[in-house]
């Protein structure tokens, strides 16, 4: 062998050999990188739920899962006349449907003493998570730790004062979904759930609950899927699909595994339906679906959601006015109103306008173009296919960023004025009862100036305009495409459309445009 070949034969001979001795040292010394792989996106089984119902079933779930649910405990600090109602709702008392799972009393309940002496409390609450990896991330609901200034995790088998701090790595109020991880880590491996598919799920499927009611940990319960696709509301203007469950969920169950017959978690058990006095489980609970939160887990472990937003409010065809629309079907989504300067109304979308298609993708329903919007990436240009006086069109719409406090705080802060005027003219078939604007109405409806039109001053309870969701302090600015300047004007054109007939009608609501179809009786 020459020299220059053994040279480079000793060489490589080295190299080898130091790369080896560096990935022992490295190793030993933790500096290789710890794989996420399964924290970013844990693998779903697909497969096909089969196979018989045995008596020992639901025991051996129970078993095998219970080690991978977590209880947890949370600390926070609020003022007393701002503890509110699940997802922050303000406002509500006895007869509020949705509650915090938190095993504590309803925070609206309180005495007058209480609500006269507003102060920082330090509030305690309970909930339920699930292990997802090894390395201690846990998933929960958002409405567990939002706002939490200390969080603890239990864990199952051990001592109940035994806890591990933990801290919030990602949260998003839109699915009531939270990522934690533990901060403190037991001396022993952690188990994880497996993920099974929430879309294999259907009407009259078993499931199990796990969870901590009422502080009660690890209690399971079992019970079937009672609906699929229930709009739940999440925030303002807003609601998510979700599984709906009669398994006995009570609070303290927030954020705790829904667990198809294979021991997969398929939801992520969030919300009940309360009895008139707060009384708990009545065999109707909702779970979020686990694909939606599997699907955000990359961006939940980065700390950010990042959503699309094209700035409209829609809502559902009405079933009488598809062929006022001009449509074949009720496929689509009725543009009800459109934020100021947002991204659909620089592209030209007018209220009374039916979104047929998005990016290609044929829309059946309001939700399903909800959906398509907030996946799109914002600063994505993308077509939106529209049906405007029958005929169909496309623009262009660059979608712009969600920001989900700031929309829900401008809704929030909307107070529909409450002005009347006396009664100018009845129109019939529709309920309602119009006047003109007076100096006086325009000021305490806070009108620009120059506004023309009818308000509105009373609506008939069960009318067709009641069930609309008008109300008095509504200003119609137009019927059809036709602008109307005074309550007579308006009360023609409405009288003109037949029984049966459908009024498209362009409305002032709190200084915003908004379209409302009503069919005349």
């Amino acid at each position: 062998m020459s020299n220059r070949k053994t040279t480079f034969f000793y060489a490589l001979l080295i190299a080898v050999a130091s790369l080896a001795v560096g990935m022992v040292i490295a190793s030993r010394l933790g500096m290789s990188p710890t794989s996420t792989a399964q924290t970013v996106a844990p693998p779903m089984n697909s497969a096909p739920l089969n196979g018989p119902l045995t008596a020992g079933m639901f025991r051996d779930i129970a078993k095998s899962v219970s080690p991978t649910v977590v209880n947890i405990r949370t600390e926070s600090r609020q003022r007393a006349q701002d503890l509110s109602d699940f997802f922050g709702g303000g406002g509500g008392g006895g007869g509020d449907l949705f509650e915090r799972f938190f095993g504590q009393p309803n925070p609206n309940q309180r005495t007058p003493q209480q609500q006269q002496q507003p102060r920082e409390q330090v509030v305690q609450a309970a909930g339920t998570g699930f292990i997802i990896d090894k390395a201690g991330y846990i998933l929960t609901n958002n409405h567990v730790v939002e706002g939490a200034t200390k969080i603890v995790v239990s864990l199952y088998g051990e001592d109940s004062d035994q806890e591990y701090a933990a801290r919030i790595v990602g949260r998003d109020p839109l699915t009531d979904s939270a990522l934690i991880e533990l901060t403190e880590k037991p001396n022993h491996t952690l188990p994880e759930v497996k993920f099974g598919d929430s879309t294999q799920i259907l009407p009259g499927d078993f499931v199990m609950a796990i969870g901590n009611p009422f502080g009660l940990a690890h209690t399971v319960s079992v019970g079937i899927i009672s609906a699929v696709e229930r709009p739940f509301p999440v925030s303002e203007g807003r609601s998510q699909q979700v599984l709906q469950t009669d398994a006995a969920i009570n609070p303290g169950n927030s954020g705790g595994p829904l667990l198809n017959l294979r021991g997969e978690v398929v939801g992520i058990n969030t919300a009940i339906i309360s009895g008139p006095q707060q009384q708990g489980n009545v065999g109707i609970g909702f779970a979020i679906p686990i694909n939606i939160v599997r699907e955000l887990l990359p961006q939940l472990r980065a700390g950010k959601i990042t959503r699309g937003r094209i700035g409209v409010g829609i809502g559902p065809i009405p079933l009488d006015a598809v062929d006022e629309f001009g449509l074949k079907d009720r496929n689509g989504a009725v543009v009800l109103n459109l934020a100021p300067g947002g991204a659909a109304a620089k592209a030209g979308i007018e209220p009374g306008d039916v979104i047929v298609g998005y990016n290609g993708k044929p829309i059946r329903n309001r939700d399903e173009l909800v959906g398509l919007v907030t996946a799109t990436k914002p600063g994505t240009t993308v077509p939106v296919r529209l049906v405007r006086d029958r005929q169909e069109r496309t623009v262009s719409v660059t979608v712009e960023e969600l920001d989900l406090e700031t929309e829900s705080a401008a809704l929030r802060s909307d107070n529909r004025g409450g002005g009347t005027t006396p009664q100018e003219e009845t129109s019939s078939g529709f309920g309602l009862t119009l006047g003109n604007i007076t100096p006086q109405v325009a000021q305490q409806l806070r009108l620009d100036r120059g506004i023309e039109g009818a308000v509105i001053t009373a609506v008939e309870p069960g009318s067709p305009a009641a069930r609309a969701g008008m109300a008095a302090g509504d200003v119609i600015v137009r019927v059809g495409r036709e602008a109307v300047q005074s309550a007579a004007e308006a009360s023609r054109s409405l009288g003109a459309i037949q029984s049966g007939g459908t009024a498209f009608l362009r409305i002032l609501r709190n200084g915003q445009e908004t379209f409302v179809a009503v069919t005349k009786e």
